[in-house]
């Protein structure tokens, strides 16, 4: 099975712009600024350094990489090299969360980042093969301030590969509720509605994200697990959940993966698609999320590729680009079978 995931063709649906930076890639940018950050110029040293106590302290680590990210050269190197790392995967779509306040914060005009992250998306399908589309995120910790500011980039810039609108963060202290005008504008703009929900707070979260913001997908999701009836609702208007095993074990969200939810998530319908999150600060990859979740499935390779089938129905890719997609996969299991 290993091999057979290795070779899937994949899309990713759930994966941060900053915290997908490699450990070589963390470690060059802190060496550019070492002196200014506490963040280890050595690769070999991330691995203590993400080692996370609990969410609260994930949110601390997280931002110190953020603060690496200094001009929009750094912004596009980081970027393209995201785009090989999941290349190298069989990834051939991506949804990437993107947080462009949290570098226009730090001094980066909200052109140039625009620029950036555009100029290493039309890069990486030309090297790579892969297509990379934007969700813009607003960091929650940073309050309606931060809300309104991603909104205006989203909105004034509307960079070609931007198709959604998130909301990322800590959950706890931080209700849904109050960002449902940014939501309710950025939709009416044409934008997905993508927040996270549900991962270190219970279902009301969810019911929020879904009721207040409109949500078509909900990242991470999993206390929908404690409520039946959101499952069911979840499950008859398919609205999906990205699941993350490995990223809700290292945030303390769960404390083991046999106590993840996902299969009672699945069993009650509930549509879901399996990505990575924030891989190297978790030490974790997307294939190995797909073997977590094949094991805590119990499935086989047709298992395996429905997951990647799963996916691909769920993003927000063209229907002409879904069905190569599901073509490519489909002719993959049927090679291997």
């Amino acid at each position: 099975m290993t091999s057979f995931i290795a070779g899937l063709p994949k899309a990713e649906l759930h994966v941060h712009h900053v915290g997908s930076a490699s450990p070589r890639i963390v470690a060059e940018l802190a060496a550019r600024h070492e002196g200014s950050s506490p963040v280890p110029a050595d690769p070999a040293a991330l691995a203590d350094y993400f080692a996370f106590r609990d969410f609260a302290h994930f949110i601390e680590v997280y931002l110190s990489v953020v603060d690496l990210i200094r001009d929009d050269e750094d912004v596009r190197m980081l970027t393209f090299e995201i785009a090989r790392e999941l290349a190298r995967q069989q990834v051939r779509y991506a949804e990437l969360t993107i947080t462009p306040y949290s570098s226009v914060k730090r001094g980066i005009p909200a052109k140039a980042f625009c620029e950036a992250i555009e100029d290493a998306r039309r890069g990486a399908f030309t090297e790579f093969g892969i297509d990379l589309r934007w969700c813009f995120d607003i960091p929650g910790e940073a309050g309606l301030a931060a809300a309104e500011q991603t909104l205006a980039i989203a909105l004034e810039e509307r960079p070609e590969g931007l198709i959604s609108f998130g909301l990322g963060g800590p959950e706890i202290g931080v209700p849904r509720p109050q960002f449902k005008p940014y939501f309710d504008q950025a939709r009416a703009a044409g934008l997905h509605s993508v927040p996270h929900a549900g991962e270190t707070t219970g279902p009301q979260t969810i019911w929020d994200a879904v009721r207040e913001l409109g949500a078509e997908r909900i990242g991470h999701g999993i206390s929908a697990a404690q409520d039946p009836a959101l499952m069911a609702y979840l499950a008859e208007h398919r609205i999906p959940l990205e699941i993350s095993p490995t990223s809700n074990l290292r945030t303390r969200a769960v404390a083991s993966l046999d106590e993840h939810p996902l299969a009672t998530l699945v069993g009650a319908g509930v549509p879901v698609s399996i990505n990575s999150d924030d891989p190297p600060m978790f030490g974790t990859t997307l294939e190995n999320e797909y073997a977590v979740a094949a094991r805590l499935l119990g499935l086989d390779d047709d298992g395996v590729a429905d997951l990647a089938r799963a996916a691909v129905s769920q993003s927000f890719l063209d229907s002409s680009g879904q069905a190569r997609l599901l073509a490519e996969i489909d002719a993959y299991a049927a090679r291997n079978a």
